[in-house]
């Protein structure tokens, strides 16, 4: 395939304003604020109250940052997707689309392993919590959405065709074999490294 085939490059972004530096600098400052409270205390223990309150914002000017107390935890879970796509779009192209996605994975593989113990807390926490375990698949739906175009293009299909299921089951399989392989990795307390057990999960489906 060309590389005709690729989306058109677009123009460098511009630098972010003043108001948008701000905003970024606040929302930083609350999920850190956040982070400590929820190691310390807990998930469900932890108010908005208590979290602005850290940071010296009103609890109104902390929903206009974050809609909800989870997305405190996994607003960032859009950014990873626009990432991954990125890292997707960037493999060869004679490279199989199933091991584009392994290979894009590695973005969330390698922080997993550099953060350690506390990726492992955060996981455990996210295990533990039902409504964090809900907005956690509702991102990764999202995610879903981002990969499934390019996986699409690798095999020379429509996206937007009901009937074209292979892209769609592709990558939903592929955000499976990522659950599964972290899930074992709380489990094993951090024994085995992720990439091994997403490895053994995304080969299972291929043996």
């Amino acid at each position: 395939m060309t590389d005709s085939s690729r989306p058109s490059t677009q123009p460098a972004a511009k630098p972010p304003g003043l108001r948008e530096r701000m905003r970024a600098t606040v929302r930083k400052e609350v999920v850190e604020a956040a982070t400590r409270l929820f190691n310390e205390q807990g998930f469900d223990k932890t108010t908005v109250d208590q979290i602005a309150a850290e940071v010296g914002i009103s609890r109104a000017s902390l929903f206009r940052y974050f809609g909800t107390k989870e997305d405190i935890v996994l607003g960032g879970l859009e950014d990873v997707g626009r990432r991954l796509a990125h890292e997707l779009a960037a493999r060869p192209e004679d490279e199989h689309p199933w091991e584009a996605l392994r290979r894009a994975f590695e973005l969330i593989v390698q922080f997993h392993e550099e953060a350690g113990e506390q990726a492992l807390r955060w996981l455990r926490t996210f295990k533990e919590t039902p409504s964090l375990r809900a907005r956690n698949y509702e991102k990764q739906l999202s995610w879903q959405g981002m990969l499934v175009p390019e996986i699409a293009r690798r095999l020379a299909v429509s996206p937007d065709e009901p009937t074209e299921v292979t892209p769609l089951a592709l990558v939903a399989s592929a955000l499976a074999c990522l659950d599964v392989a972290l899930t074992a990795w709380v489990a094993c307390e951090g024994a085995v490294r992720p990439g091994e057990l997403l490895d053994r999960a995304m080969s299972a489906l291929t043996e």
